[in-house]
C-alpha cells in the first residue's frame, strides 16, 4: 500500500461500464460483470448512492480481522464517457485517496482473456479512464481486462458496443472471475503480488 495512504482508508472499486439491459453483454461493459460479481462475493446488493450518479454496495474483502479491507463497489450510471463525474463524488464523499481507488475496464491491446494489473498511466483512448483521468488525475489503480481488437475494418466503437461471442461466452465466466480474484488481492495484498500473480 502507498505509504502516504491512511491503512484505515477506504477502497473505491469502480467498475466501468455503459447502464441499461441495452448494454449488459458488450465487451465496454466487463467492469460492470466483474463489480457484480464482486457484489455477490462480500454479499451485497447495488443500491443508488445518494447524489451520487452511481449504484454502490459496501462491504469488506480479505481475511476476517484486521487484515480485511472497507471497500466500496461502485456502478457510475452515467455513460461511460462521463464516468469521472460520479467516480469524483463517491471519493469526496468517501474520503478515498486517489491511490485508493481501482477502474476495471475493458482494453483493446490485451488479448481477450488476458489481465493486467497497474497504476497510473495513460487512458489509452479509453473514454472511461479519460474522464476519471481528467476529474482527479491518473494515479489511480486499474485491472485492464482484454479484449482484443476489432476484427477487419470494424470500427473500435462498434467492437466495443457489440456482446462478446459465442466462442469468448464460453470462457467468460472464468475471466470475470479471474478478473475479480485481482482485485481481491490488489486491495489486500498490494500492486507487486497482484502484478505478479495475475500479469500474464
Amino acid at each position: 500500500m502507498d505509504v502516504t495512504t491512511p491503512a484505515n482508508a477506504p477502497w473505491l472499486i469502480v467498475g466501468l461500464g455503459n447502464p441499461g439491459p441495452e448494454y449488459a453483454g458488450n465487451r465496454h461493459n466487463v467492469g460492470f460483470m466483474v463489480a457484480d460479481l464482486l457484489a455477490e462475493r462480500i454479499g451485497g446488493r447495488f443500491k443508488r448512492a445518494g447524489k451520487a450518479q452511481a449504484q454502490v454496495v459496501e462491504g469488506r474483502i480479505g481475511p476476517p480481522g484486521p487484515g480485511s479491507r472497507r471497500v466500496v463497489l461502485a456502478k457510475p450510471m452515467s455513460f461511460m464517457n462521463l464516468s469521472g463525474g460520479p467516480v469524483n463524488a463517491l471519493r469526496d464523499f468517501y474520503k478515498v485517496p486517489v491511490a485508493n481507488i481501482v477502474a476495471v475496464h475493458d482494453e483493446l491491446d490485451i488479448d481477450y482473456g488476458t489481465l493486467r494489473v497497474k497504476l497510473g498511466g495513460g487512458d489509452n483512448g479509453h473514454n472511461g479512464l479519460k474522464s476519471m483521468t481528467k476529474a482527479m488525475g491518473a494515479e489511480y489503480h486499474r485491472v485492464r481486462c482484454g479484449i482484443g481488437r476489432p476484427p477487419g475494418r470494424m470500427q473500435v466503437a462498434d467492437f466495443v458496443l457489440k456482446d462478446f461471442s459465442s466462442a469468448e461466452r464460453k470462457e467468460l465466466d472464468w475471466f470475470v472471475d479471474r478478473a475479480a480474484d485481482a482485485v481481491e488481492c490488489l486491495v489486500s495484498e498490494g500492486l507487486e503480488r497482484a502484478q505478479s500473480t495475475y500479469n500474464s
